[in-house]
């Protein structure tokens, strides 16, 4: 019996609104893994937006590459891992930031957010992952 999930299942679960855990190399170290808030619609690439002198931005940057981890946090659990090549780019502010942030928190709690956090958004980067290898795993298909 195989766990995995299909690709339909895997894209609509990518598609839910998940905080994920981006990794990426780190040489001499273990890979660096943060979370973030992301944007995916089934079929299409997946971007999320970070400050452009962080150390994931110069990471990301070097490596052209990461890998992203998203879970289900109440059994039967279910997670899903992709990896693939980057792409660095300058974000669209209603689509890569306003809108995240409306999906993630909400709309007086995102508006509120937006205020608060405008100033981070001069040298933010826009992120694009294209999702090349995929491991997922849906412990719902286990009949244990």
């Amino acid at each position: 019996m195989s766990l995995a999930m299909t690709r339909a299942e895997r894209e609509a679960f990518l598609a839910e609104t998940r905080v994920a855990v981006v990794s990426v190399a780190e040489p001499g170290r273990g890979p660096l893994a943060v979370p973030v808030w992301y944007d995916y619609a089934p079929g299409g690439p997946l971007r999320f937006v970070t400050g452009g002198g962080s150390r994931k931005a110069r990471l990301l940057r070097a490596a052209g590459r990461a890998s992203l981890c998203v879970q289900e946090e109440s059994p039967p659990y279910r997670y899903l891992s992709v990896e693939g090549p980057v792409t660095i780019d300058r974000p669209d502010y209603e689509r890569d930031i306003r809108a995240v942030a409306l999906r993630y928190l909400g709309g007086q709690m995102g508006e509120t957010y937006l205020q608060a956090t405008a100033d981070q958004n001069e040298g933010a980067i826009l992120v694009t992952l294209a999702l090349q290898r995929w491991l997922s795993v849906d412990y719902r298909k286990w009949g244990g």
